[in-house]
């Protein structure tokens, strides 16, 4: 998600439009290596043996300057949260108990430092054996709860090493050995209801467990922060919509992880908070404690596990933050759809007029790029629903890559990295404390997490009417894809499905080869069901509403990567106006072949030579060799889907397996 300081509530903009879209970045390529075009932000880089070479990486040294007067002015989030404490000392208490020994622990508001401040709580007599008593029964634990900004500042610097405070003000802090989500140790309880509704088996991101291992794994996460003398623990919201909004709590060990949850999350006002009661999603963040590598369905020291039956969610073995904020995406894409909702993952932007428009497209698309328009509000840049009413932003805030970040390309980004935002594994300067966005020596997939009121054109609250235009991104490295096509209903569902863009490998003799990669629904880590369900869901809705898809290619024109060059994004600018302006919805088209795909005849401010991706290639041959090899992948890939029927006659699935390529 994206933010950044000054609220916008009136949608007024404050600065010139046309310096504003000066000021974007373009969608660059890194070349060689492990770059390529797209970034994944689950793989884990570790360049380090032990905890202390990591905290050497965190600062570089710098010769040694005559200080200067003045200093860093951080703001205040604002007083304390007064809640009601025996209900939430209660709730808390009920949420940590055991379930093989004692109830909940007993708590004490506040931090364990501050002990003599706090009134003597006289000990309830456990109604247990004494010998089913642990010891964490027979201590009290403090509970952190829903501390601001600053307090979580204070935790971190105070108690967690490898925090600081950089020169804007943000919190940099360190996620441990992994840097990124590890979907291979992520684990789904199968029961009898998930085995039938959740999808399993080839291409699908749910590996199962059964229910006795999860509550192995649950207790020794539970026991483990049970054992602490303190706590965080946030109560907060999901989904901006506030008649289907769903109240999670996140129990952690860290303040980092409370400040991530408390940014990433919906916060809730103070009278929210008297009333939160009991949660809908439970979240238990042990993940300075690894799991038992030895207990079944374990493959190693990391597991991530979520119980829909219980509503519960255990992280062991992986301190990253991530893995908290795409856990209960995953949920929301499970909980939604039960409501007749369609969970998105997916950029969205309104114009000022209303017109709202939906950005899907995975790493290295140019989504979060062209989602971001100084001439329209964001409502969100990663995670949303489409209910009855409209489209609602999941998160509270943003979660932005950092690598190589200059104010010149994201100066939305740039500026939102100031007090409140939690900074994750950058590189700064250990006199100065200003961050170095080029360097990757703890890893390339630093990150920054803070509140969506931190970018100015943000709509706050995240919400909006029903979507006119549903662009489906590509960066198509083989070069043979329109830059602008329309889609009828089941092309747009077949590209859903499929999820396409291309990476480029490295040179290999000299040899640069595309590598096609497929995400159903552009986000097959995080979904539940299987994609044709949410395919038909968004069909449905786009049907009803009158929405139009579009295919929108971000990557090469006039050959394949290494022989053609990247479509200008001055270019692509121009067609996202033109979708926005509703003029392409007048323009003339024709039909590509074997894909089927119309296209423009012309796009006002985009040559018209490069709308036929054939005219731009000078090897007419090459092209379509290229373009068979193409479509060849793309079938390939959906072989996974065509055995699932949609409607008691699956027809709609032989309407979507033909808008696929036809050769």
């Amino acid at each position: 998600m994206a933010g950044n300081g000054n609220e916008n509530k009136g949608g007024e903009f404050s600065f010139s439009a046309a310096a504003a879209r000066d000021a974007l970045p373009r969608i660059t390529t890194e070349k060689g290596g492990k770059s390529d075009v797209c970034h994944d932000d689950t793989a884990s880089r570790v360049n380090f043996q032990t905890i202390d070479e990591l905290h050497n990486l965190q600062k570089k040294r710098s010769a040694p300057t005559t200080p200067q007067g003045g200093g860093v002015v951080m703001g205040t989030s604002g007083p304390t949260t007064p809640v009601s404490s025996e209900t939430m000392l209660q709730s808390v208490s009920a949420s940590l108990a055991s379930l093989t020994r004692e109830t909940g622990p007993k708590l004490i508001r506040g931090d364990p430092t501050s002990a003599a401040k706090v009134a003597h709580v006289p000990q309830t007599p456990t109604s247990l054996p004494v010998t089913d008593v642990s010891d964490s029964g027979l201590k009290f634990t403090h509970i952190l709860h829903n501390l601001s900004p600053a307090e979580l500042y204070e935790q971190a610097i105070k108690y967690e090493k490898g925090s600081f405070v950089t020169s804007t003000g943000a919190l940099a802090t360190l996620s441990g050995a992994k840097t990124g989500r590890s979907p291979k140790d992520k684990r789904v309880v199968k029961d009898e209801t998930t085995e039938s509704e959740l999808w399993w088996g080839k291409g699908s991101p749910n590996i199962e467990m059964d229910e006795k291992t999860f509550l192995v794994n649950r207790e020794r996460a539970v026991d483990y922060l049970n054992s602490l003398d303190k706590v965080f623990v946030n109560d907060q919201y999901l989904n901006w919509d506030p008649e289907n909004r769903i109240k999670v709590r996140i129990v952690s060990a860290r303040a980092y992880h409370s400040l991530f949850m408390h940014n990433m999350c919906i916060r809730p006002t103070p009278e929210e908070l008297e009333n939160f009661g009991t949660p809908d999603f439970t979240i238990y963040n042990a993940g300075k404690f690894p799991c038992n590598r030895y207990t079944h369905y374990m493959t190693s020291s990391t597991s991530v596990d979520i119980n829909l039956g219980r509503r519960e969610m255990v992280i062991l073995g992986t301190q990253y933050a991530g893995e908290m904020k795409k856990g209960l995406f995953g949920v929301m894409h499970y909980l939604m759809p039960k409501r007749k909702i369609l969970s998105l993952h997916s950029g969205c932007n309104m114009g000022k007029d209303g017109d709202v428009a939906l950005f899907f497209g995975l790493s290295g698309t140019g989504k979060t790029t062209l989602s971001t328009d100084h001439n329209r509000y964001l409502i969100g840049d990663d995670e949303h629903c489409w209910s009855e009413t409209g489209v609602s932003n999941i998160e509270g805030g943003c979660y932005a890559k950092c690598i190589d970040l200059a104010r010149e390309k994201e100066p939305d980004i740039w500026n939102a990295i100031k007090f409140g935002t939690v900074l994750e594994n950058v590189v700064f300067d250990e006199h100065t404390r200003e961050v170095d966005y080029t360097d990757k020596s703890v890893t390339e997939n630093t990150r920054a997490a803070y509140p969506i009121e931190y970018i100015p054109n943000s709509k706050i609250p995240c919400v909006g009417p029903h979507p006119k235009n549903v662009i489906l991104l590509a960066c198509d490295a083989f070069g043979v894809l329109p830059p602008i096509s329309r889609l009828n209903l089941a092309q747009t569902m077949y590209h859903f499905i499929s999820g396409y863009t291309a990476l480029v490998a490295g040179t290999e003799e000299g040899v640069k080869e595309p590598r096609a990669t497929f995400s159903a629904c552009f986000g097959a880590a995080f979904i539940m069901l299987h994609p044709t369900k949410y395919a038909a869901m968004l069909a449905e809705k786009m049907q009803a509403q009158g929405a139009t898809g579009w295919l929108v290619n971000t990557g090469w024109s006039g050959g394949s990567y290494g022989s053609g060059s990247r479509i200008k994004l001055a270019y692509t600018r121009k067609i996202i106006d033109a979708i926005h302006s509703g003029s392409l919805l007048n323009a003339t088209y024709r039909k590509t072949e074997i894909f089927g795909l119309e296209i423009p005849n012309q796009v006002e401010g985009v040559p018209s030579e490069i709308l036929e991706p054939m005219n731009a290639w000078e090897d007419k041959e090459a092209y379509k060799d290229t373009l068979l090899k193409l479509a060849g992948l793309f079938r390939n890939n959906f072989e996974t889907f065509t055995s699932h029927k949609i409607g008691d006659d699956g027809k709609l699935t032989q309407e979507i397996l033909a808008a696929g390529p036809n050769f």
